[in-house]
């Protein structure tokens, strides 16, 4: 008797783990074997690191265990990152697993497959800029946002605690990049600052000491969406007291300060790094796969691999065609979380295809709108521009309730109806006894 299908997940993300618990749900180990691997413990969908590192959201209420997921949906978890690929063998390698104190846990190990899929995401590309690795915070994992978050806390006290005036680039915060990474962080921001100065540190300002500048090298923040959506983001982020500063590209980040091309220097505590995006570097021409000039593997509309049919890429690290864009001159899936789930939604579906060596149907990406969160009770953006033809342009409660939306839907994926409405009315009944900010 053949042995079961062996289908390998590189990457817990969004469109990953997804994909991994349909199908540990669907089909029996006999016929189906399902592998998730990640380099992480747990799981977090990405968009919500910026409340986790604003401190408005608590990552231990919403980071989901992998080895948990895999038991209850009935797939395997192994831990540790991707280092290469065998193509002739179908097997995949990963790294050993050491802990904080230099023990090891896992060993290296290799991992045969019958179909790969690599979803393993994008990180934020600083174009070789000067002093950004050394002086400058990401917000890729969640060991970015929970460090940016205790620095935060750590230099609210520290102002409390001197006795001296504050320097120059003390409370200052300066965000590089105004895509919605950097624009929901501004906006969060300005609330959990001045929450975590109420809870008794009377000798800080919230209104004078405490500032955030978001910076864009392009004319506009929001430079993917339309000029109105970036217009009214712009206007609110101003109302909360965000210095929005465009047209100003970033020359080099030094321990307390952002000097501009212009010579302009902005002084910061705090430097979060959140322009450009690109694959991680190990990508490259890996396992002799095409990729792109980010590190982006370069797959079919079926979402193979071009030059191996049975190596898939979704979500980010994916190069998919998208021929809609760009008024019809043909262009690349957007990184953004729908796709990652369509895409998911897409080869899950796919999958008896798949194992009988059938013609797959492409995947063709539904741009559903984009929504921005500008904090605890606005949002800005635009919903159902393809399903219209145009931009349905939203603001305030209503595109915050939609932009929730986003973040039910991949927990319904993930665990059910039943699950998720308790799990929120649990959440709800938690807010009302605890703080509104997270103070550690």
């Amino acid at each position: 008797m053949s042995h079961a299908h062996r289908i390998v997940i590189v990457g817990g993300g969004a469109g990953g783990l997804e994909l991994a618990t349909k199908l540990g749900d669907r089909f029996n180990a006999n016929k189906v074997q399902v592998t998730l691997v990640d380099k992480n413990r747990t799981h977090i969908w990405k968009p919500k690191l910026h409340e986790v590192a604003a401190g408005s959201m608590d990552l231990a209420d919403q980071e989901l265990d992998y080895i948990a997921q895999a038991h209850w949906h009935h797939f395997k978890f192994r831990m540790g990152e991707l280092t290469s690929i065998d193509r002739e063998k179908k097997q995949i390698q990963i790294s050993a697993y050491v802990d904080d104190s230099g023990e090891l846990v896992t060993p290296m190990q290799t991992i045969s497959y019958d179909t790969l899929v690599i979803a393993i995401g994008s990180l934020t590309n600083d174009f070789g800029t000067q002093g950004v690795q050394q002086y400058a915070q990401r917000l890729e994992s969640m060991g970015d946002a929970k460090r940016f978050h205790l620095r935060l806390v750590n230099a609210c006290l520290r102002a409390q605690a001197q006795t001296t005036p504050l320097a120059p680039h003390q409370l200052k915060v300066a965000i590089i990049g105004a895509g919605a990474t950097g624009v929901e962080l501004a906006a969060e921001l300005h609330r959990t600052t001045r929450a975590i100065i109420s809870f008794g540190m009377d000798r800080v300002d919230p209104e004078k000491d405490l500032k955030v500048a978001l910076i864009e090298a392009a004319p506009q923040i929001l430079p993917a969406l339309s000029p109105r959506i970036s217009t009214a983001a712009d206007k609110l982020l101003s109302d909360l007291g965000v210095e929005v500063m465009t047209n100003a590209k970033v020359q080099k980040v030094e321990a307390d300060k952002v000097v501009l091309a212009n010579g302009v220097e902005v002084p910061a505590e705090l430097i979060v790094w959140a322009a450009g995006v690109k694959a991680p570097d190990f990508l490259k021409g890996i396992g002799g796969l095409e990729t792109n000039h980010v590190n982006q593997l370069v797959v079919l509309p079926t979402l193979q691999t071009t030059l191996d049919p049975n190596i898939f890429a979704i979500g980010d690290c994916a190069a998919c065609p998208w021929p809609e864009a760009n008024n019809g001159k043909g262009g690349i899936v957007p990184p953004r979380a729908q796709a990652a789930h369509q895409q998911a939604t897409h080869l899950y579906k796919q999958i008896n295809r798949i194992m009988n060596n059938q013609a797959l149907k492409p995947y063709k990406y539904k741009d559903f709108g984009s929504l921005v969160s500008l904090g605890e009770y606005s949002s800005v953006g635009s919903m159902m521009g393809g399903l219209i033809g145009g931009s349905l342009m939203v603001e305030g409660l209503f595109a915050k309730m939609m932009y929730v939306s986003l973040y039910k839907m991949h927990q319904l994926a993930l665990h059910g109806w039943f699950k998720v409405f308790l799990d929120t009315l649990s959440r709800s009944i938690h807010r009302r006894t605890h703080s509104i900010v997270k103070l550690h």
